[in-house]
């Protein structure tokens, strides 16, 4: 399993928002480098967003959920035209869960398991 996981729930549907572009950062100084990306599968997941057994330094983290494109496969007009969560690892190898509940109006995250 990748150290990083993550999915999206579309909350006013209670479903899962499939082909969610999203995109994982690593914070180097003031600036952002890209790491890695995909898009969420049927289930809303991005499985693979890490290589098995890839374990990232301690650090801060963003992912980036480009949500606009959802909504308008949907044919919905979106609040957020993205949704960035930032969020910091430690040098455990643990593994991070970071899901995305998302409606066109409002979202909200957490640290799952």
């Amino acid at each position: 399993m990748s150290q990083i996981t993550t999915h999206i729930l579309d909350t006013t549907r209670g479903l899962p928002a499939q082909n969610v572009p999203i995109t994982l950062f690593a914070q180097q100084g003031n600036d952002w480098q890209e790491i890695n990306g995909g898009v969420t599968n049927d289930d809303g997941r991005l499985p693979g967003l890490l290589a098995e057994g890839e374990t990232l330094p301690a650090g801060i983290y963003r992912m980036h959920f480009a949500t606009s494109a959802y909504f308008k496969a949907n044919n919905e007009e979106g609040f957020y035209p993205y949704v960035d969560i930032v969020f910091e690892i430690d040098a455990s190898g643990t593994h991070y869960h970071i899901p995305l509940l998302l409606t066109a109006f409002g979202y909200s995250t957490y640290r799952g398991s």
